[in-house]
């Protein structure tokens, strides 16, 4: 078991043609480091293992990664239908949100229900 599997586990999450950034990777998971840590994690992602390592991305959208990787990473987000300009990518399109498990529910307060009184005779 590696330090990086609940990393990995995250990004195994991220649906085809979503993506998302090293931040918000980091913060999801409260990772000490940050985005460092998380970037740190995906260049450690071994192979065969099914993570989709692409679909993580800079802030802002942009391809962090170095040759031939970028070429790569553009080539496999372009095959999930995630245009990519100019090495980034338009997150407010592609951004995936992850749903919170332990999001606390809010309760919905109960309707007044209005009764129309009859008027009693006068």
């Amino acid at each position: 078991m590696s330090s990086w599997d609940p990393v990995y586990r995250l990004v195994k999450q991220i649906p085809r043609g979503r993506v998302l950034s090293y931040g918000a990777l980091a913060r999801i998971l409260r990772l000490p480091g940050g985005a460092r840590s998380a970037g740190r994690a995906m260049a450690a992602t071994p192979s065969g293992k099914g993570i989709p390592w692409h679909r993580v991305l800079g802030e802002g959208g942009k391809i962090l990664v170095r040759e031939p990787y970028a070429s790569l990473q553009k080539k496999l987000l372009e095959s999930e239908g995630v245009a990519v300009i100019e090495s980034r990518v338009n997150l407010k399109q592609h951004l995936w949100k992850p749903v919170a498990k332990n999001a606390p529910k809010t309760k919905t307060k109960p309707t007044k229900k209005t009764t129309t009184r009859k008027r009693a005779p006068k």
